[in-house]
């Protein structure tokens, strides 16, 4: 399909701005209102957006995805991450929209030793994984069209508000503060610049894709070896310390393994999103991050 009028919830977020920048470059009215613009819980709110825009496709980026706030927010996080999905996704079926839903690879337990692809079954272990589950169903079950993309470790210019900053911003400035950081290097992942996903959506969806589709970027890391390919890129001499991943009282599970691999991308012929580390080596060019850029 051709994208001719386009909504993003969650506007002046990481991908959201990414997808707003994009598709405006590309000729497509874009609507990315902020949260506090749309809220994606207020159905009569999000009815009058879609009323007013017309829209063909609708990205929904909007979340609540700051694990430790969702496991004392059970309720805000059910009706972000599910109740709003399902209601969105009823609004765009009854007006012909394509619906294209963000979900995450923590609905995945991390018990398998190889990386998950789309038919895998997901165990997830924390509210914000559960919530995260329960959308992509409702995603799915009220929009017959719908395309949900499972991503993981997203990071890009625009940061992430909720969480101060993104991975990258929050690491170099412990580093800066403390001198030093701890970091799990037991848990893997393939970590996702946005302006490498934001492209690779639209793709999917110009291509027909529905259903489900993780996309990611190609190759795979721990957080350890993320920090330091992002130290060493900006040229910081700080101590990083590898540790184990423990779950103490009241803390969070999170998957060792959130390796993710997509057959049906593959079978769609999408273009294979670069590595990691070459897209991170790019946003730090960019962000003025770069030791080079720092000179």
């Amino acid at each position: 399909m051709s994208l001719e009028r386009v909504l993003v919830t969650g506007g002046g977020g990481q991908l959201a701005s990414d997808l707003e920048e994009l598709l405006s470059k590309r000729g497509a009215p874009v609507f990315a209102p902020a949260h506090g613009d749309l809220d994606v819980t207020d159905d009569a709110a999000v009815e009058a957006a879609l009323a007013e825009r017309e829209p063909d496709a609708v990205f929904n980026c909007a979340a609540f995805h700051n694990l430790e706030v969702c496991e004392r927010e059970e309720d805000r996080s059910f009706d972000v991450n599910a109740r709003a999905v399902k209601r969105l996704a009823e609004r765009c079926s009854q007006r012909g929209a394509k619906l294209v839903h963000l979900s995450t690879n923590y609905v995945f337990d991390g018990s398998a030793s190889e990386p998950y692809d789309e038919d895998d079954l997901p165990s997830p272990r924390n509210i914000y994984a559960i919530s995260k589950l329960a959308g992509e169903h409702c995603a799915l079950a009220y929009s017959a069209d719908t395309l949900v993309v499972r991503s993981a470790g997203l990071y890009g210019l625009h940061g992430s508000a909720s969480k101060g900053g993104n991975f990258v911003t929050r690491v170099l400035r412990r580093a800066e503060e403390q001198g030093g950081v701890r970091m799990v290097a037991d848990q893997r992942l393939s970590p996702t610049y946005t302006a490498d996903l934001a492209p690779a959506l639209i793709e999917a969806v110009e291509a027909g894709a529905a259903g489900l589709v993780h996309l990611t970027a190609a190759e795979d890391c721990s957080w350890f070896e993320f920090t330091q390919a992002i130290m060493e890129l900006a040229g910081v001499n700080a101590s990083i310390e590898p540790i184990a991943t423990e779950i103490g009282p009241g803390g969070i599970d999170r998957p060792l393994n959130g390796v993710l691999r997509s057959r049906r991308a593959e079978a769609l012929g999408l273009t294979p999103m670069r590595p990691w580390h070459e897209a991170l080596a790019d946003y730090m060019g960019r962000a003025g991050l770069a030791a080079a850029a720092a000179r």
